[in-house]
């Protein structure tokens, strides 16, 4: 049986770039070039006990469409946000670091 390791690291050389940014597409003169915000993750688990078959994994990964890169009418490169996904990304850390600030000025107070 091959490695699960071996297989995901040999899947996963294909992410990277690639899953950031998307190939361009030609729109009315323009050519726009998408941009996403990509994470995933895997795990796994095993046995040496190959009778048990007590063995699994799993995986799983998101992508937010956060804008694209818009070619202008005079050459200009200049990148177009998707506001309502930027949004959406930027609300946790928003709230997070609110949290974090909050906890800094209590233990200062005191």
């Amino acid at each position: 049986m091959t490695n699960i390791a071996v297989k995901l690291a040999e899947t996963v050389r294909s992410f990277g770039v690639g899953a950031v940014y998307g190939d361009p597409v030609e729109i009315e003169g323009q050519t726009l070039v998408p941009v996403a915000i990509s994470w995933f993750g895997f795990g796994g688990s095993g046995s040496d006990d190959t009778a048990s078959g007590l063995a699994g994994g799993g995986g799983g990964g998101a992508a937010i469409p956060v804008g694209a890169y818009v070619t202008q009418e005079n050459g200009r490169v200049a990148f177009e946000p998707n506001l309502i996904s930027l949004l959406a990304v930027s609300i946790p850390t928003i709230w997070v670091t609110g949290k974090a600030f909050a906890r800094i000025i209590r233990a200062l107070k005191k």
